[in-house]
C-alpha cells in the first residue's frame, strides 16, 4: 500500500457494527489504529488505508473472528490463511473460485455464494439468513469484497465487473465504481455479481512464496488491491470519464499527461492489474449504461458516443456484457 491509498469509512462501519452497543470499545480500537472517533461520524470521510489496516487486525484479534461477528458462526482467526493456502493449487480461476465459495462455506453459516457459468457470463450470487437487515447488508458486501478482491489476487489482475446487484439499499459511495463496476442496483432484491466468463479461464498466477508475503500484508489489503481510489488507473479512469470519446488520449498521450513513460505507464497499470485498454473498455461500459439509464439518448447516439461505428456493434457487445439488449435493459431499469 502507498501513503496516499485511503478507504471508505463505510468499511469501518462495517467492522465496528457488532461493537454499535460498546462505543467505548470501538473508540478505545479506533484509537489504537490511529482514528479519529469523530471520523465515523462524517459519512463521506475517508479513511488511510494503513490505519485501516491497523484497524482491520486488532478487530479480529479482539472479536476473534475474522469475519467481524457478521455471521452467526464466523471464521476464528487463521480461517482466511486456510482457504488461501488450497486456492493457490487449482490451476484456473474457475477452479479457485469454486473452492473459494465452498472454503467459505465451511465456516460461514448466514452466508453463502453459488457461481453459475452461462455461456460468456459468469455469475456470483449469494444466499443469506439475517434477522437484521443491517447486519445482511454488512455481511453479504464484506463477503463479495473479500471473494471478488480474492479472485483478482489469484489472476494478478483487476476482474471487471460488469453488474452488481445488492438486496439491500445504502448511501453511494465514491468508490462504487471501481469495487463494483458501472452498472451498480442497490436494493433490487438480490446479491449478485457479473463479469465475462473468461477470466474464470485465466491461470492461478500465484504460488506459497507469494501467499505468504500477501498473508503479511493480512486480507485488509485485498480492500484496496487493484481498487485504489487514488491509483494510476484510477486517474486514468476519471480522465477519460471526463472527456467524450473522440477526446481520449492514445496511451502515449495519456503516459505524458501522467508524466510517465509509455513503458512506465504500461507497468504501472500492469502492477494494479489492468491495461490502458482495459481501462478504456470499462468507461465505454460505464458510459453506455449511464446513458440507457438517462434515457435521453437514442441506441443508436449512445453507440456513437461509446465509440462504436454501428449500432449493431454496439448491440453485440452489450449483449455480450449483459445478456440482454439495450433497449431490453433500458425497458427494465425504467420499470423499477
Amino acid at each position: 500500500m502507498r501513503e496516499n491509498d485511503s478507504v471508505a469509512v463505510y468499511f469501518v462501519h462495517i467492522m465496528l457494527h457488532t461493537l454499535r452497543q460498546q462505543p467505548a470499545r470501538a473508540s478505545a480500537l479506533l484509537v489504537q489504529a490511529g482514528i479519529d472517533p469523530a471520523v465515523v461520524d462524517a459519512p463521506d470521510a475517508r479513511v488511510p488505508a494503513r490505519a485501516f489496516a491497523r484497524l482491520w487486525l486488532l478487530l479480529i484479534e479482539d472479536l476473534g473472528d475474522e469475519f467481524f461477528n457478521l455471521d452467526s458462526h464466523g471464521m476464528p482467526l487463521g480461517s482466511f490463511a486456510l482457504i488461501c493456502r488450497g486456492l493457490i493449487q487449482e490451476p484456473t480461476l474457475e477452479k479457485a473460485l469454486r473452492q473459494c465459495l465452498s472454503n467459505f462455506g465451511l465456516f460461514l453459516r448466514d452466508v453463502r455464494g453459488r457461481l453459475v457459468v452461462r455461456g460468456q457470463r459468469a455469475v456470483i450470487s449469494l444466499e443469506s439468513h439475517f434477522d437484521d437487515a443491517q447486519t445482511r447488508v454488512y455481511a453479504e458486501e464484506t463477503f463479495l469484497v473479500l471473494v471478488v478482491s480474492l479472485l483478482c489476487w489469484l489472476g494478478g489482475r483487476r476482474i471487471a465487473i460488469d453488474r452488481t446487484e445488492l438486496r439491500d439499499g445504502r448511501a453511494v459511495l465514491e468508490d462504487d465504481a471501481l469495487l463494483w463496476g458501472p452498472n451498480l442496483q442497490l436494493g433490487s432484491g438480490r446479491t449478485q455479481v457479473e463479469f465475462s466468463a473468461h477470466y474464470l479461464r485465466l491461470p492461478v498466477v500465484q504460488d506459497l512464496g507469494a501467499l505468504k508475503t500477501f498473508l503479511r500484508s493480512a486480507p485488509q489489503w485485498l480492500v484496496v488491491r487493484y481498487r485504489n481510489q487514488n491509483g494510476l488507473a484510477a486517474r486514468v479512469y476519471r480522465h477519460l470519464r471526463g472527456r467524450q470519446y473522440g477526446q481520449w488520449p492514445t496511451l502515449l498521450g495519456m503516459a505524458a499527461a501522467e508524466g510517465l513513460s509509455p513503458s512506465s505507464f504500461r507497468r504501472q497499470l500492469e502492477r494494479e492489474g489492468c491495461s490502458y485498454q482495459q481501462i478504456k473498455d470499462e468507461v465505454r461500459r460505464a458510459l453506455a449504461f449511464e446513458c440507457l439509464r438517462d434515457g435521453v439518448l437514442s441506441v443508436a447516439q449512445i453507440a456513437e458516443q461509446t465509440g462504436f461505428q454501428e449500432p449493431s456493434a454496439f448491440h453485440r457487445a452489450f449483449k455480450k456484457w449483459t445478456g440482454e439488449s439495450p433497449g431490453s435493459y433500458r425497458a427494465r431499469v425504467a420499470g423499477e
